[in-house]
């Protein structure tokens, strides 16, 4: 009875949102280095003092020079990035359900003029070296009616919000390395993803293999920022052009340039993503210990995906709890759910309060116990 009139008290107050890192706001230091650029006049098209601090902080993050681009959204940076690796009559090798696979579009066809994007399946989202070989031998050099291999774009966070381990990302890596492709990853929860592993962002990048970079921010507190980032500036040569022609070149380009900046300034960026986590840890703890529910895979940073009882998802949405029901290929065998069951997901931001977690939970147990 006392978790049912916490619930019904929080709920009242505010409505429990866990449908994506993209619906919290914006954090308050990136708001104030918003404003302190619109004062007075800077160069325009990123010729500014705001977009050439950022690239220095991201240099500096990094550990060596980058040839670092800002646009406004994580789908240009993917689907920009991926096109500076591969042409029209090549392969781009990816998880099955991979965002650049089910969530843009068919952006990264586009931008590229039409490469191929190529599943691998894997369970928890990832791709697993086996896999990936066995995929790679189905697409020889040479075969005049198949297209060419000459990508690997992995997602860091994946879409069933695991974690490629260090050794992982360098495994993957060689095997592209050793058959001539490029290796992109799509980082947009990158913070996410450092924090949780406690790594330096070099040891997760380019020293791992990783030649492009698709830094993201808009879901970790920005307003609208990632980057393109090549670790070998040689790489980047046509890439300003690339950015210019899709129409991604912003003639207001300082306010990107304020919000990346503001972002790696102080390790704020790594702070936002260690809340997410916290909360996205606490809402996994809580589930794993509710009778009928269950996590479909490890919540590793700021993603929860659980099973739980069909006859809970009415009376949790009543309540005024939201999220996405989810399908997935990508369960371990005998994990998927059952007739009476649905896999949710559950995303934490930094702005996720403890109360929200707590009422969601409270709520869960009296449907679910």
């Amino acid at each position: 009875m006392r978790y049912r009139r916490a619930a019904a008290k929080l709920w009242r107050a505010r409505a429990v949102n866990f449908t994506s890192d993209n619906g919290a706001g914006v954090a308050p230091e990136i708001l104030e280095a918003i404003l302190a650029t619109s004062r007075g006049s800077e160069p325009a098209y990123g010729a500014d003092a705001e977009t050439a601090s950022a690239e220095a902080a991201v240099d500096a993050i990094f550990g060596r020079k980058c040839a670092t681009f800002l646009v406004a959204t994580g789908t240009a940076a993917n689907a920009l990035a991926l096109a500076s690796l591969a042409r029209p009559f090549e392969a781009i090798f990816c998880h099955e359900e991979a965002h650049i696979q089910d969530d843009e579009c068919g952006a990264p066809e586009m931008f590229s003029a039409g490469a191929k994007i190529v599943g691998i399946a894997g369970v928890g989202g990832k791709i697993s070296p086996r896999g990936w070989r066995e995929t790679l031998e189905r697409f020889p050099r040479g075969r005049v009616h198949g297209v060419q291999p000459a990508a690997l774009s992995l997602s860091q966070v994946t879409e069933a919000g695991t974690l490629y381990g260090l050794d992982e990302i360098a495994a993957l890596s060689a095997i592209a390395r050793q058959a001539g492709l490029g290796v992109h990853l799509d980082g947009a929860r990158f913070a996410n993803a450092l924090a949780a592993l406690g790594c330096s962002p070099a040891d997760m990048t380019w020293r791992a293999g990783v030649d492009v970079l698709s830094l993201g921010a808009t879901k970790n507190g920005a307003l609208a920022c990632e980057a393109v980032v090549f670790f070998d500036p040689e790489k980047a040569a046509s890439f300003p052009f690339q950015r210019k022609r899709s129409g991604h070149l912003l003639s207001k380009g300082r306010f990107l340039g304020a919000q990346m900046h503001a972002y790696l300034r102080d390790g704020l960026w790594l702070r936002l993503a260690a809340k997410a986590n916290a909360a996205a840890a606490r809402l996994a703890a809580g589930l794993g210990a509710v009778a009928g529910a269950r996590l479909a895979w490890p919540a590793q940073a700021n993603e929860v995906f659980a099973i739980l009882p069909r006859r809970a998802l009415a009376p949790l949405r009543a309540a005024g709890a939201q999220f996405y029901e989810w399908n997935s290929r990508a369960f371990a065998a005998g994990e998927a759910p059952k007739a009476d069951e649905i896999c949710v997901r559950l995303v934490c931001s930094f702005a996720t309060e403890s109360a929200e977690v707590e009422a969601f939970l409270a709520a869960l147990r009296e449907h679910c116990d």
